[in-house]
């Protein structure tokens, strides 16, 4: 059997290169504006599932 030394940092090397990476990029959505779009959605879909019943 084989014995492999120090292969958890060149095993790791491309996470940590991928989120380096993604944090630069990509727009910044405050967590309340994400919160009040996911309930006005929830109260659209319950209306129109009042509005028209299927």
């Amino acid at each position: 059997m084989v014995k492999q030394k120090g292969g958890g940092f060149h095993s790791s090397a491309g996470l940590m290169r991928y989120f380096d990476e993604e944090e630069s990029k990509g727009p910044k959505l405050d967590h309340r504006l994400v919160l009040i779009l996911a309930v006005a959605s929830l109260v659209i879909i319950e209306l129109a599932k009042w509005q028209w019943p299927v």
